[in-house]
């Protein structure tokens, strides 16, 4: 289970260092980290077994909506494995970074079953979006969930 946000540096190779922590879960018994691009310009992170029956899914939807190849090309295109090496880093593309804007200081935000990646502006619009929302904004959404 990946809960909690927390700041992270990108090392000048473009490396992050995945917090200990969560390592056996993100990479078990070395599988591979894949990382990839996410329309709202963060990067979702996902243990290699995670990913494998949500990369079927994406693959088997109909290629001519456009909308629908739009998102393939964007999920599966831009999707990269990559493996935890003996200190616990994971390269992030220049690709990936480019996309999401990411620098120096990125935010890992624990998503249950996967992270997301994002720039220190992005996560901060993110968290100005949420507060705008009014209660009526989330009627319905967390319909039976106690908190």
């Amino acid at each position: 289970m990946f809960q909690g946000a927390l700041t992270l540096s990108l090392d000048a190779k473009g490396r992050i260092v995945v917090p200990a922590r969560f390592r056996p879960a993100l990479a078990p018994e070395d599988r591979p980290v894949v990382l990839t691009a996410h329309p709202h310009k963060c990067l979702l992170v996902y243990p290699e077994a995670v990913w494998a029956p949500i990369r079927e899914r994406i693959v088997a939807l109909p290629g001519l909506d456009p909308r629908t190849a739009a998102l393939k090309r964007l999920l599966v295109g831009f999707a990269q494995e990559e493996e935890l090496d003996a200190s616990g880093r994971v390269s992030v593309a220049a690709s990936l970074r480019q996309w999401a804007g990411l620098e120096k200081n990125v935010w890992l935000v624990g998503q249950g079953t996967h992270f997301e990646l994002w720039s220190e502006a992005g996560w901060q619009a993110q968290q100005q979006a949420m507060l705008a929302l009014s209660a009526e904004d989330l009627a319905g959404t967390f319909e039976g969930v106690v908190l």
